[in-house]
């Protein structure tokens, strides 16, 4: 299995893209979540649109959901298209997901009304179930996203079981620092793929880096970072990359170097081998 880093960013990223991340084995591709600038940074690792297999949503924010229209527009015009892209998702999230974001849009095409089943071959997946694509197992995390008064807004992340190495990947989605409720799901996990912010203030939406170098060693050093914000990039020769101080930072606190270039933050287009990652994380 292998996993690349079609993004790395935040909503707001202008320079390594928002974070979607490729799952690929048996030469099939499924995209986590599918963002607003998803035409370009698919661009950037030399793919597009017709090498998306499958899709899995973890939330509605338009930073992982904005580019679903344009998957499904061109998707299902182009006459090269080989099959209707699968949707995984959370139940509830893919009845939101046309109801309240993608219905406007896709709805209607001349002489005909739509529905997302038009679009895409949907699979809901109902709370504590799991979903498997091309023989890795995907196991639905809800997690606390942000606060909608006072009802939760969830972001649902995934345990994923590898079944090349056994190991198990704890993608976590968007999620506040709240390790009460997530704390289990580090200990099972072989390897965590973590959200981080990194402005100098802490939004409540997301885990902070200073949170994050909070945790035990155990858990920091299994972890690799990204969703994170353009203030800890620089361009050198016209390439953006991880500032000095920030890769001292993250290295002097026990993340390791997962790219070959950066310690815990993980740069765009890095691309990972699961069973050299197990070598590494023995």
């Amino acid at each position: 299995m292998k996993i690349t880093f079609v993004g790395t960013g935040s909503a707001f990223a202008m320079k390594n893209y928002q974070t979607n991340t490729l799952i690929e084995r048996n030469g099939k591709k499924l995209l986590i979540d599918v963002g607003t600038d998803i035409r370009f940074s698919l661009k950037g690792i030399g793919m597009n649109y017709l090498d998306i297999d499958a899709v899995y949503i973890t939330h509605l924010h338009a930073d992982h959901v904005g580019g679903m229209e344009y998957l499904a527009f061109c998707n299902y015009f182009d006459p090269n298209a080989k099959s209707k892209i699968a949707l995984y998702s959370n139940y509830s999230l893919v009845r939101d997901m046309w109801n309240n974001t993608l219905q406007g849009g896709l709805q209607s095409i001349q002489a005909k009304q739509m529905a997302l089943e038009d679009y895409f071959d949907v699979h809901p997946v109902f709370p504590n179930n799991s979903f498997e694509w091309e023989g890795i197992t995907f196991e639905i995390v809800q997690s606390i996203h942000i606060m909608s008064k006072y009802s939760i807004v969830p972001s649902y992340g995934l345990m994923i079981t590898d079944p090349d190495t056994g190991m198990k990947i704890y993608y976590t989605g968007d999620t506040q620092f709240n390790p009460n409720q997530i704390m289990d799901f580090y200990k099972q996990a072989d390897w965590i793929i973590q959200d981080c912010e990194t402005y100098p203030f802490k939004s409540g939406v997301h885990a902070n880096f200073t949170d994050l170098v909070t945790l035990d060693d155990s858990i920091i050093r299994k972890m690799a970072l990204h969703h994170y914000m353009d203030n800890i990039m620089e361009d050198v020769e016209k390439k953006h990359t991880i500032q000095p101080s920030w890769n001292k930072s993250s290295q002097e606190a026990g993340f390791k170097c997962w790219d070959g270039e950066n310690y815990g933050f993980v740069k765009q287009g890095a691309v990972i081998d699961t069973k050299k990652l197990k070598k590494e994380l023995s």
